[in-house]
C-alpha cells in the first residue's frame, strides 16, 4: 500500500512539473522559395544548414522554381492567390515595385541586420519609406573586362575617359590584337555599352530616372542618354571588333578576353563566375573598370543589385521567418554566401569582408564602392521602364546598320509600349 502511494505521488509530481512548464513548443516548418540557379541553390542550402544548427526547432524546406518569365509568373500568381512560401527570393528594384510590396509583403525595416545593410541596396527594396528585403548575394557591376597582360605589354593605363579608352583601343589594334570583343550571337550582350553608361547619364542628368518613368524625358531628346548608342557606333566605325562579332557567343567573348585574344569585353561582373569555371588558369589575367565617361572627374560605376529575401503578409509563421531572414542579412549570413559561391562583386553588408583570394576583377571594383558617390544602381533598378527590344536595337547600332539618333527614337517607342502595358501614369 505504501509503495502504491509513492507511485501515485511520483506520478502527480511529474504531472505538476509538466503543467508548470507549460505546453511543449512545437517545431516550426518554414517554406523557402528560390530560383533554380545552381549558385542560388548552393547558397540557400548553406544558409539553411547554418540557421537550423542555431535553431534546431525550426525546419526550412527549400523549393526551387524556374527562372525568367516563368519564374516571375510563379511569384505573382502565388502572391495573388495567398499561396506564397513563408520566405521567397526575388528581384530587387523595379520588378519588386510591380509586386506592390506595401500591400503584399512584411515590413522588415526593424530587423537588426538592416543597420549594416548598404543604403544603396535599401533604396531598391524600399516602398513608402519601409524596407521589405535583405540582400541575397553580392553586388554586380556593368563595365569593361580587360586583359591585364595586354595592358602590361603595351604600357596601357586603365582609362576613365572615352577618349583615353579609344586611344588604348587604337594601340591594341595596331599590335594585331582584337581591341573590343563583341558577341552578337547572344544578343543580350550587345546592351552593355548602353546599360553600363547609366552612372555617367545619372551624373549628367540626376533626375533622368524619375523624368523617364513619368514620360518627361526621352533617350532621343537627352544627349547624355544617347551616349551609350554613340559608344557602340564609335567602336564599330573604328574597326575595333572581332571579325565574327555577329556570330560570336558570350563564351567566345569570355575566352577572348581571358586568353588575350582581345583586350576588352563589355560585360556584367557575373561573368567572373563563368571565367572561374571555364578559364580558371586565366582568371588572374582579367581585370575590370567602369565604363569611361567624357569627364574623368565624374567617372563611376553602374551597379546591378542582387535579389532579396522577402516575407509575404500571408505567412503563418512571419515572426519565425523574420528571424531566418535577419540571419541571412547579418554579417554571418553574408559570409556564408561569400564562402559558398564565386564572388561577383563587393558584399552589401558592412563587416562582411571579401576573401583574400578574390579575382583581380572583383578587387578592381572596390575603390568605386569605397569612394563617395562613385556608384549608382542601374536604371532598371530605379525605373520600371525598359523596352524588350533594346538588345535587337543595340545589335543594329553595333553592327553599323542603324544610327544612334534613329536607335534612340526607336527605343523610346519600344519603351512607350512597355510603359502602357505596365499601366504607368502619364503614358
Amino acid at each position: 500500500m505504501t509503495h502504491r502511494i509513492k507511485l501515485i505521488l511520483a506520478g502527480a509530481s511529474a504531472l505538476f512539473a509538466l503543467i508548470a512548464a507549460g505546453p511543449s513548443h512545437a517545431d516550426t516548418t518554414l517554406s523557402f522559395l528560390i530560383d533554380n540557379n545552381p549558385d542560388t541553390v548552393a547558397a540557400a542550402e548553406a544558409l539553411v544548414a547554418a540557421y537550423q544548427a542555431k535553431a534546431p526547432d525550426v525546419t526550412i524546406e527549400i523549393e526551387p522554381r524556374a527562372g525568367g518569365g516563368e519564374g516571375d509568373n510563379i511569384i505573382k500568381t502565388r502572391l495573388a492567390t495567398g499561396e506564397m512560401s513563408d520566405v521567397f527570393l526575388y528581384n530587387s528594384g523595379s520588378l519588386l515595385q510591380a509586386l506592390k510590396p506595401a500591400q503584399t509583403l512584411v515590413d522588415l525595416s526593424d530587423l537588426a541586420s538592416q543597420a549594416k545593410v548598404d543604403e544603396g541596396f535599401k533604396s531598391v527594396v524600399r516602398a513608402d519609406g519601409k524596407v521589405y528585403g535583405v540582400p541575397f548575394g553580392t553586388a554586380m557591376a556593368g563595365g569593361i573586362l580587360y586583359n591585364r597582360k595586354i595592358y602590361q605589354d603595351l604600357g596601357l593605363s586603365v582609362p576613365k575617359t572615352w577618349a583615353d579608352f579609344m586611344a588604348n583601343n587604337a594601340k591594341v589594334k595596331a599590335s594585331g590584337k582584337v581591341a573590343v570583343a563583341q558577341t552578337y550571337r547572344d544578343t543580350w550582350t550587345s546592351q552593355l555599352f548602353v546599360l553600363a553608361d547609366y552612372y555617367n547619364l545619372h551624373a549628367a542628368v540626376p533626375n533622368f530616372a524619375a523624368d523617364y518613368t513619368a514620360n518627361k524625358a526621352k533617350y532621343a531628346e537627352t544627349p547624355a542618354a544617347m551616349k551609350g548608342f554613340e559608344r557602340l557606333k564609335d567602336v564599330h566605325d573604328a574597326g575595333l571588333m572581332n571579325e565574327d562579332f555577329g556570330a560570336a557567343s558570350y563564351d567566345d567573348g569570355l575566352r577572348m578576353v581571358a586568353t588575350g585574344e582581345a583586350a576588352h569585353y563589355p560585360m556584367l561582373s557575373f561573368a567572373i563566375g563563368a571565367l572561374k569555371q571555364n578559364y580558371p588558369e586565366n582568371l588572374a589575367d582579367v581585370g575590370f573598370f567602369a565604363q569611361p565617361s567624357d569627364d574623368a572627374a565624374t567617372n563611376g560605376l553602374t551597379v546591378w543589385m542582387p535579389p532579396a529575401l522577402y516575407i509575404p503578409l500571408t505567412s503563418q509563421h512571419a515572426e519565425e521567418a523574420k528571424k531566418f531572414v535577419d540571419f541571412a542579412g547579418s554579417v554571418e549570413g553574408c559570409k556564408i554566401m561569400v564562402e559558398t559561391n564565386t564572388v561577383q562583386g563587393p558584399p552589401l553588408i558592412d563587416g562582411c569582408g571579401l576573401p583574400a583570394d578574390v579575382p583581380p576583377a572583383v578587387k578592381d571594383m572596390l575603390p568605386y564602392f569605397e569612394a563617395k558617390d562613385k556608384t549608382t544602381p542601374a536604371l532598371e533598378f530605379v525605373s520600371p521602364v525598359k523596352g524588350p527590344a533594346l538588345e535587337q536595337i543595340t545589335v543594329e547600332v553595333g553592327s553599323g546598320i542603324r544610327q544612334p539618333a534613329d536607335a534612340a527614337k526607336l527605343y523610346d517607342d519600344d519603351v512607350r509600349k512597355q510603359a502602357k502595358q505596365l499601366g504607368l501614369p502619364n503614358w
